[in-house]
């Protein structure tokens, strides 16, 4: 009767002690998990492994499709006092098939952006900006002139140039940090060129090349660059109104050194053996659907995914065009991981490669989403490269890239 009576004291006492104690996680090892490819039992040692128990609770329903779950996890004391709750989000297994193709990209935008401003020298010789008094600045998006959307610059010329003749003001709709906003601006007749102009240079699309991340065949989603798209001007993100990936050939390389990066040199495949839409511009890349045919070397069909937790320190491979549409199979070094990011600056790489740094220096413009796999899975895409030294860069989770492009779904609570 005493033995049993001191202890439920002693255990009443430790517990009151564990729950107060700050340094509980150190005390008793709890892991503090926060992504799990498949939950486990969590590994306690020594004397703690028989007084303490853990629960698991599914916080969320399950989803069709590659969904993410998120379980509570409660660690009581003898399987009867609480000691600490935690989250555990539970990862899908997936599989996908490495890029590595050379892409050409296009990407029309959602409206026309504003890249620059220059004076309208009007017939009394005087230098106007029309469109800067009114407020519109570079790095704007014009969305709507007089009611009409537009989606070129040689619409705004025509409509500017028009109700100029008319003589009338243009109502313009705009998108200026995040707000939408309406200002009149009156077009000023330009003599030099026999047209009314408002003081803006504007642009409606971007092209570039970039690599091909990786293509899920049962649904012939892709993503690929690793990296939003800004416009060179800007640096401002563009928002999509349509766009196109082919395959690109690679004529040469321009090495990079310190100070400057170099590039890959090519051009759009006319008669490329796939295409694909862009459907999204984000910060971890570009997403959309894919059809033709795809032909990487080295993987014949697709591998596991790597989720962040996975990723480790030590060698990887990247997969790259260099010559023509030749994908190549190259050796890196993973430096260093940065968890729990969620841009496209995860992890630091370095090329290890004496072909790939004799040819390139390491890494150049138009190696941007070139896939990253260690140990047998998919874990990220090449993303930056170092301007002061171009053997290192950055690369991004292949986790987070699937997060953003609504891939990979996160289970809702129930």
């Amino acid at each position: 009767m005493k033995t049993r009576r001191f202890i439920v004291i002693l255990s009443l006492l430790l517990c009151t002690f564990l729950s107060f104690n700050p340094s509980i996680q150190q005390l008793a090892q709890f892991p503090d998990f926060q992504t799990q490819t498949k939950l486990a039992a969590p590994a306690l040692s020594g004397f703690w492994s028989h007084v303490i128990q853990f629960n698991e609770v599914p916080a969320v329903k399950a989803l069709a499709g590659p969904t993410t779950q998120t379980v509570q996890l409660t660690y009581k004391l003898f399987g009867i006092f609480p000691l600490k709750s935690s989250e555990v989000e539970v990862m899908p297994e997936m599989s996908l098939l490495p890029g590595g193709e050379s892409i050409g990209v296009t990407l029309q935008s959602k409206g026309v952006m504003v890249v620059g401003q220059a004076p309208v020298v009007g017939p009394d010789g005087k230098k106007h900006f029309p469109a800067r008094d009114a407020g519109i600045e570079t790095g704007d998006v014009l969305l709507k002139i007089n009611q009409e959307e537009v989606q070129s610059d040689q619409e705004v010329a025509s409509l500017v140039n028009d109700a100029g003749r008319n003589h009338q003001g243009l109502q313009i709709t705009f998108r200026h940090q995040g707000q939408v906003l309406v200002r009149t601006v009156n077009p000023v007749y330009c003599p030099d060129d026999k047209r009314f102009r408002i003081g803006l240079y504007v642009r409606d699309a971007a092209a570039g090349v970039g690599t091909l991340t990786y293509y899920d065949p049962t649904t012939n989603k892709y993503g690929a660059l690793g990296h939003v798209i800004n416009d060179a001007d800007t640096n401002q993100k563009i928002d999509v109104s349509s766009g196109q990936v082919v395959a690109s050939d690679i004529h040469s390389i321009e090495k990079g050194r310190r100070g400057h990066p170099g590039e890959k040199v090519g051009s759009f495949d006319l008669g490329s053996s796939f295409s694909g839409t862009i459907e999204k511009n984000t910060r971890t890349g570009i997403f959309g659907t894919l059809q033709g045919k795809l032909k990487n070397p080295y993987f014949s069909k697709p591998i596991p995914v790597g989720w962040q937790t996975e990723v480790k320190t030590g060698p990887a491979k990247i997969y790259t065009v260099l010559h023509g549409e030749k994908i190549g199979e190259y050796s890196i070094d993973i430096e260093r991981v940065m968890l729990n990011r969620t841009d496209s600056k995860n992890m630091v790489i370095r090329v290890t490669d004496p072909r790939l740094l004799a040819e390139t220096g390491g890494i150049v413009q138009g190696m941007s989403g070139s896939p990253i796999v260690q140990n047998g899975k998919l874990i990220g895409a090449v993303t930056h490269v170092f301007v002061n030294d171009s053997s290192r860069g950055y690369g991004v989770f292949i986790e987070n890239m699937l997060r953003d492009s609504g891939f990979l779904r996160e289970g809702k609570a129930a």
